[in-house]
């Protein structure tokens, strides 16, 4: 079992004011090697997580990092790819890497609320009195599965979104709370449109990221041919577990942000609205822009980037890196420029340049 990443500051404790100037200069530099040595330990398990997903997940550096980024901020993911490219089989690696309690749901037009959530039940006891039980849905997880979610109807799409945002469900006017860590990975296949719901802007914003997963390089699937087919598949390990993973999400919070990239996240984010941007790409072919909450992912994404990498503190090339995956399904093209064939990554990329 690895160490935990608990860090806490006593620096908040204002009972002992008989502390001496050079005493709380020793407190504030323990802190800060503390937040350090846990930082760098956090570093070296996800190392050993991203190593152990690769045996698994051929030819996806990208994908795997954007997905590491996403479970260290909190967040959920939307993962977008023709079939076959390992969507389902990364989340299910996940579940056994991070020790995550995990379930699947296969998303059909015929699926309702009551399947995801759970649903109240009448039973009667041996002395005939009648009572109402609630059984927990598959919703009740740590990691939930949403595969093609855009095949099942708004109404059932929609039951996910106070579960996303948080953490608990309502159901027949209780509330039930679900576990922690909670994540939901979405899969969507972006072929097949027939029989499918487009997920509305509201749901798509409580996705931190949206990955995009391309087909691998030569290299990779020539690994994938003779990995796959085989006698035996390798099997992923355990690195963490859930109470370790819930350490490095609060640990995250603590890696300082510098005012240069806080100031740069907030450009970006309102370059991107056509009533404040200006960038006259954006002006001009946005239709709606990134909210508040684009400026809150980039925040913990940049940060857990920078956890990720070894680094003690986020810079202007983690939020570059982060700005399309963050930002694609926050945004939405004026009907005239998608007439024109522009696309929502080249307004992103001009976004970017405002503050390389």
């Amino acid at each position: 079992m690895l160490g935990s990443y608990a860090f806490s500051c006593p620096l908040t404790d204002e009972k002992d004011i008989a502390v001496t100037a050079t005493a709380k200069d020793k407190i504030k530099i323990d802190d800060s090697q503390r937040l350090i040595d846990a930082m760098d330990q956090l570093g070296r398990d996800i190392a050993s997580a991203r190593e152990g997903i690769g045996r698994v997940i051929f030819g996806q550096p990208r994908v795997v990092e954007e997905t590491l980024i996403t479970l260290l901020a909190g967040g959920h993911l939307l993962l977008i790819g023709v079939p076959g490219l390992g969507k389902t089989r990364l989340v299910e690696t996940l579940g056994i890497v991070f020790g995550l309690e995990n379930r699947r749901v296969q998303f059909t037009p015929d699926l309702m609320p009551a399947d995801i959530l759970g649903s109240e039940v009448l039973e009667e006891s041996e002395t005939g009195r009648r009572s109402f039980r609630f059984i927990r849905g598959p919703v009740f997880c740590q990691l939930l599965m949403a595969d093609e979610i855009n095949r099942a109807s708004p109404r059932t799409q929609s039951a996910l979104l106070q579960a996303m945002q948080e953490r608990r469900v309502s159901v027949a006017g209780h509330y039930h709370e679900l576990p922690s860590p909670f994540h939901v990975l979405a899969t969507q296949n972006p072929l097949e449109q027939e029989g499918t719901y487009p997920l509305p802007e509201a749901q798509l914003d409580r996705f931190l990221m949206q990955v995009d997963v391309d087909y691998p390089d030569l290299e990779a699937e020539r690994r994938i041919l003779v990995s796959t087919t085989g006698p035996s598949l390798e099997a992923p390990r355990r690195i963490m577990d859930a109470a370790q993973l819930l350490s490095a999400q609060r640990l995250v919070r603590h890696v300082p942000v510098g005012e240069s990239v806080a100031e740069a996240i907030l450009q970006l984010v309102r370059s991107g609205r056509p009533e404040t941007s200006p960038i006259p790409e954006a002006r001009k072919n946005v239709f709606w822009g990134p909210g508040p909450r684009a400026s809150q992912a980039l925040m913990l994404g940049v940060r857990a980037r920078a956890v990720i990498d070894g680094r003690l503190a986020p810079s202007i090339d983690d939020i570059l890196a982060l700005a399309h995956p963050i930002l694609r399904h926050r945004m939405a093209l004026t009907f005239a420029a998608r007439a024109e064939g522009v696309r929502i990554g080249a307004v992103i990329d001009k976004l970017c340049e405002g503050i390389a």
